[in-house]
């Protein structure tokens, strides 16, 4: 069931692709948005999914970190849940490079909510244009309150999962790109053409990071980011073939 409309118009143009795919994952599988330090409202619907849908595995989009003040809690409960599929957000990635390198990468990851991870593990007394030596002693201090573990765990998250034709990322896709050539700054940071443009082989793209009032299904993209840390909204898609179900805190 090709969904092109791949026929030159009369000037020159190409027609714009129409996507109908079926949704078709092999298996109902949920997925998570963006937590951001929301450890108390991720609890509450990870209990929610174990009740209404047991069994089903569960992916979450990234982002897991910053902006709320339960960072800490969120790293440690996912970190101790390896039947749970977390992909790597841009959030995990700021706080990987201050990690590697505080001085170079700090700035923008504090300025993004960096300073309420900070917070969780107890460090404070930093502000975005902090120098370079606090800097460094607040790297050496998050390196010690997270340990070596959870660290790995951090940097190995996958970048992307899938079942069948839907694919779960954490901020989007180039539609004129197979999934397996994706570049890795566009599957946490996302493209330009992601949300204009249908995909053209029926995959359909699950993602968090760009924050909308409610969840959203249009043209082969599924979006749940609805800014859990400012509205206490977690949301999760219960996706199954042919449909999708939304299940908020």
């Amino acid at each position: 069931m090709r969904r092109l409309l791949n026929y030159l118009t009369g000037r020159g143009t190409v027609a714009p692709v129409v996507f109908d795919a079926p949704l078709a994952p092999d298996e109902p599988f949920v997925a998570i948005g963006d937590v951001h330090g929301r450890d108390d409202l991720l609890a509450q619907l990870i209990d929610r999914i174990e009740t209404e849908a047991p069994g089903c595995r569960i992916v979450l989009v990234g982002d897991y970190i910053d902006r709320g003040e339960l960072s800490a809690g969120v790293l440690a409960r996912l970190a101790s849940r390896p039947d749970l599929v977390c992909l790597m957000g841009n959030h995990e990635a700021m706080c990987l490079g201050f990690l590697e390198d505080p001085v170079r990468e700090g700035p923008r990851w504090l300025a993004n909510g960096g300073l309420q991870t900070l917070a969780s593990y107890g460090i404070g007394g930093l502000t975005p244009g902090s120098r370079a030596a606090a800097l460094d002693v607040a790297r050496d201090r998050l390196r010690d309150a997270m340990g070596d573990g959870l660290i790995d765990w951090l940097a190995a998250r996958p970048l992307f999962w899938w079942s069948g034709n839907v694919a779960v990322v954490h901020a989007g896709a180039n539609p004129s790109l197979p999934m397996e050539e994706q570049e890795e700054r566009t599957l946490i940071w996302g493209h330009p053409r992601f949300s204009s443009q249908a995909r053209a082989d029926g995959i359909w793209v699950v993602h968090g990071h760009t924050i909308q009032p409610a969840p959203s299904v249009e043209g082969g993209r599924i979006g749940i980011d609805t800014g859990a840390y400012a509205t206490g909204r977690l949301t999760a898609a219960l996706i199954a073939p042919g449909e999708v179900e939304f299940l908020s805190t």
